[in-house]
């Protein structure tokens, strides 16, 4: 099969780089790790240093420290602290070795247990603990449920200047729709286990956006794979999973760096990353992330300028009592991104690409036609150790998304024969979220089995603002008929808008939720996890009627269990989880009012997750199994009256590899299979077909890179690799037939040099200049070759 024959051809190309650098040389060592106390919990301002050398340390207020540029040789590691016995260990060091020595200090007799040398690589692609998932310190081999990483350390390593190029490097994510910039649903959508998923959690709070996102301030992305509304919520989670994002935060050592890069179709970027302690004492630090970004389309038409700031504080008031404040503010202004919305209600006149004559380098827009996001998001974190086993955290978040401008889009909807009508709206609303969370951690042991728990309440609240324009159809056109397309006058836009009317709405929904979920060490080799939900839901729907106001009251499981044959190297994995969506009432046909239970949708899924080689080699592959049940649908058998029997499932495979098999060598990728029907349904032309947002069933994804270690090439490195998706069903309807955009293999390149104080980058993206589409019931070019040049200096 074709799509075989893509997987082959980007797997070959990937191993036969791997050989190519496998004889890599050796460079100087690295030591790095985190100092935490008997409770896991990271302990700050802990001096790490080689005796005897200027090689040296301190941990930041994540417990983290990094030792760099050591030359091989025998050492005396030295630890020590105020309160704390010093402690030292005789390590030795071999040229190019990267070693991992986690700390841990005891608060029983305040003297330093022993230290660990927990690996001799240091996996820069590898899956990191994760404060988010499980809402505890549960380490990945003790987490039955999958997610996956993208660290910063990939976002540098493929000079990544957009958040959805970061999201290529997600395991069995797909991009369906462009970011809009419309008010309420503006920013892109992916599909994650075949269901739709935006990006809009923030450090694991509700975060909004109606644009894209700025990658300056990413330290890394998390894909929280199944249903996940045990822990998060149903309102910013799908059933597929959940897409979080991890900031940047302070640390108390003074160092950034800035960088410009520019490239293909006008690209420029400037961004800074700074970060001070701005106390004496080093218990208030700061940290500012700024970025700049201009680019223009590769299409005839099209540009992105964004504005970035994200300053962050924190304080540790004293061992117990600590603040962190996050800020972001991003403003975009640009055209939309062309997508062709294809007919979904009769038959298609095209069935691909080739058949329906488009021409990718027209964009049908043009720059006078734009739309503003500006984004503002606050977050306030307060943590306080209550005693030896129970800490309390609680967070405030803010945010508002706006869209303010053009939105425009290209549509065969309704319009018969292969012709085409540009349709445009004046955007102008606001969406204004609130979250108030409070967690009580709890450590202990309960009957001689150690409990990890997290007791949650939760309050959310959405507000829409919407003084929105109808849409206007512009014109027609045909893409059969070359150089039919003439331009748009925004003159004649603001002319027709005038008359298309302001609707005015305002709109509010609040929840409020209490959660558990404990961790209990049955066996030093066994673990279980039980969790649940209560979740309180109040549509107010348009605040000017009652009409459209509702409540529901849910229940949400999460069971897991955790089996370590092989105690901190393999684990076998199974879970149980659940994720909902509240369901309006609706009017029956004898004009009584039927109020109908949540839709539910629940996931089992079994695995194995491995830790290998000193960590060189880590890996999770899985089976899952998600059915989504009580859909509300039409009555086959009344007329005019709804019954709540829909169904539709989703299973698959996922398998995620990070490896560093020599130094300098890092290797991540993933692959995934997906089957999606739906089996029950009153839309007889979508009965037992694969659901358009499934996207492709099969993904693949991977990137290799090399850093030479010693000699003249020293600092040098080579990165490659690249994306492969199967064919995509954008239109999947026995009334119009299907619509096919066919499989690709893209495949990236990039050039690095490394040193202490600047680094050096040049990316090839789709060498190969692959001509190639994603879609949802629409038809979106993507960008052929281009590159990307970027200089950073380090401080």
């Amino acid at each position: 099969m074709k799509y075989q024959e893509h997987i082959n051809q980007l797997l070959l190309t990937m191993l036969f780089c791997f050989s190519l650098t496998a004889s890599a040389f050796a460079q100087s060592a690295v030591i790095e790790g985190q100092v935490t106390n008997t409770e896991s919990k990271p302990i700050a301002d802990i001096n790490v240093a080689l005796q005897g050398t200027q090689f040296g340390s301190a941990s930041n207020a994540q417990g983290y420290y990094s030792i760099t540029d050591i030359p091989a040789g025998d050492y005396t590691l030295v630890v020590s602290a105020v309160g704390y016995a010093n402690q030292r260990r005789s390590i030795s060091v071999e040229s190019g070795e990267e070693l991992s020595i986690n700390i841990t200090l005891s608060d029983a007799n305040e003297s330093l247990q022993e230290i660990t040398v927990e690996g001799a690589q240091i996996n820069k692609f590898g899956t990191e603990f994760s404060e988010y998932v499980a809402k505890l310190p549960v380490q990945d081999l003790e987490n039955p449920q999958v997610y996956n990483t993208i660290n910063t350390e990939l976002i540098e390593d493929q000079v990544i200047t957009d958040f959805e190029d970061v999201l290529n490097n997600a395991p069995g994510v797909f991009k369906l729709w462009e970011s809009t910039g419309r008010g309420g649903d503006g920013a892109g959508y992916y599909t994650m286990r075949g269901f739709t998923i935006q990006p809009n959690m923030l450090n694991g709070l509700p975060s909004l956006t109606n644009g894209s996102l700025d990658p300056a301030n990413v330290e890394r992305v998390e894909l929280i794979k199944g249903p996940s509304a045990t822990l998060f919520g149903s309102s910013v989670t799908s059933y597929g999973g959940l897409i979080n994002v991890v900031t940047k935060k302070p640390s108390d050592n003074f160092g950034g760096d800035i960088s410009y890069r520019t490239g293909s179709f006008g690209l420029n970027r400037v961004t800074a990353d700074v970060n001070t302690p701005i106390s004496t004492e080093k218990d208030v630090a700061l940290r500012i992330n700024a970025a700049y970004h201009k680019s223009n389309s590769f299409q005839d038409a099209g540009f992105n300028e964004s504005y970035f700031l994200a300053p962050s504080l924190s304080y540790q008031v004293n061992e117990d009592l600590s603040f962190l404040i996050n800020t972001e503010l991003y403003h975009s202004e640009g055209t939309n991104q062309t997508m062709l919305f294809l007919n979904r209600s009769a038959p298609l006149e095209d069935n691909n690409i080739s058949e329906l004559n488009y021409d990718n380098e027209n964009s049908y827009t043009t720059n006078d036609l734009t739309i503003s996001n500006p984004v503002f998001r606050l977050q306030g974190e307060m943590n306080y150790q209550i005693s030896d086993n129970w800490s309390s955290q609680t967070v405030l978040s803010r945010s508002s998304a706006q869209s303010d401008g053009y939105y425009s889009y290209i549509s065969t909807i309704g319009i018969p024969g292969n012709n085409y009508a540009r349709y445009i709206s004046d955007q102008n609303s606001t969406t204004i979220g609130t979250n108030i969370q409070q967690n009580f951690n709890g450590d202990f042991e309960l009957g001689g089995l150690r409990n990890r728990v997290v007791v949650g309440l939760d309050f959310l609240q959405e507000n829409l603002i919407g003084n929105n324009t109808g849409y206007i159809g512009y014109d027609m056109f045909n893409l059969d008929n070359d150089n039919s397309v003439p331009g748009i006058s925004k003159a004649k836009v603001d002319t027709m808008l005038a008359s298309a009317g302001v609707s005015k709405s305002r709109t509010e929904q609040q929840v409020y939720s209490a959660y558990v979920s404990d961790v209990v060490d049955v066996l030093p080799q066994l673990s279980v996890m039980a969790s649940v939900r209560l979740d309180h839901f109040v549509n107010n729907g348009s605040l000017e009627t009652e009409a459209d106001d509702y409540e529901q009251t849910t229940l949400s499981p999460k069971f897991g269990l955790v089996l370590k044959p092989i105690e901190d190297k393999v684990s076998i994995f199974a879970n149980y989880m659940n994720s909902f969506n509240n369901v309006a009432p609706v009017t029956q046909g004898d004009g009584s009012v039927e109020s109908f239970s949540p839709e539910q949708a629940n996931q089992w899924e079994v695995g194995v997750k491995s830790s290998l080689f000193n960590d060189r080699l880590t890996a999770t592959a899985s089976y899952y199994d998600i059915t989504v049940s009580d859909i509300v649908r039409s009555d086959p058998n009344r007329a005019q009256y709804s019954i709540q029997d829909g169904e539709q499932y989703s299973r698959g495979f996922e398998l995620t590899v990070n490896a560093s098999p020599v130094n300098g060598l890092n290797i991540t990728g993933g692959y995934s299979h997906n089957e999606s029907k739906i089996t029950r349904t009153s839309t007889a032309s979508l009965q037992d077909r694969r659901p358009e947002e499934a996207g492709p069933s099969d993904l693949l994804n991977g990137w290799i890179s090399y850093r030479f270690t010693s000699g003249s090439l020293r600092g040098f490195g080579l990165g490659f690799g690249g994306n492969y998706a199967s064919d995509n069903y954008v239109i999947n309807r026995s009334n119009t037939g299907q619509f096919t955009i066919p499989s690709y293999t893209v495949l990236n390149g990039s050039i690095f040099y490394d040193a202490k104080t600047y680094r050096l980058n040049l990316k090839f993206n789709n060498f190969t200049d692959e001509e190639y589409y994603k879609g949802w019931s629409t038809v979106n070019p993507q960008s052929p070759r281009n590159i990307t040049a970027g200089f950073t200096y380090k401080f």
